[in-house]
């Protein structure tokens, strides 16, 4: 396991057991590898809610608003009309066929956390960037996924959208728990 998902282990225990996920369908979805700390990340977790702030996003959920490839989906056409109807894009996507791709967002403030997807690039490079959802703010963090939560956890990473954090107990709620329980 990579350092990152060790170091959240220790921070947070995973609820239960996830079910397996078919990664090949879901790379073929997205035109584009995953990260493997987030597929780990997807693997020891599920999709879920961490520290009441952070929901993963999770390819094989049942409800859309928390799935990874209906988000993604949304997001791309959200992102294309804002920038098509002249919202800035950021510095970072301005390297030609740069993007961004969703795994997670801020429950209750409109905040997403991507992957900044470059030419060329590995996915186990791609960095986090944040955007604050209801306007052009952005946010690039050099970390992955994994390391970004972990970092949000510990205090480790500075964000302005993050003041809040870190709290003193942390905890998982996978969406097993929480959608059903709605």
């Amino acid at each position: 396991m990579r350092p990152a998902v060790t170091r959240l282990l220790g921070i947070v225990p995973p609820a239960a057991p996830p079910r397996p996920r078919d990664w090949r369908t879901v790379e073929a979805a997205l035109g584009t590898p995953l990260p493997d700390d987030y597929k780990r990340l997807v693997e020891t977790y599920g999709g879920g809610l961490f520290d009441d702030t952070i929901w993963l996003l999770d390819p094989d959920c049942a409800d859309p608003g928390y799935e990874l490839l209906a988000l993604a989906d949304e997001r791309d056409e959200i992102l294309a009309d804002l920038w098509d109807g002249g919202e800035p894009n950021p510095a970072e996507l301005l390297d030609g066929d740069a993007r961004v791709i969703p795994w997670a967002y801020v429950e209750g403030s409109g905040h997403y956390l991507y992957w900044l997807v470059r030419p060329g690039q590995h996915p186990d490079s791609w960095t986090v960037m944040l955007n604050e959802g209801r306007g052009p703010e952005w946010e690039h963090h050099q970390q992955t996924c994994t390391g970004f939560l972990v970092g949000v956890m510990t205090g480790d990473v500075e964000s302005f959208y993050f003041d809040d954090l870190p709290g003193m107990d942390h905890r998982f709620e996978p969406n097993d728990e929480i959608l059903t329980a709605t």
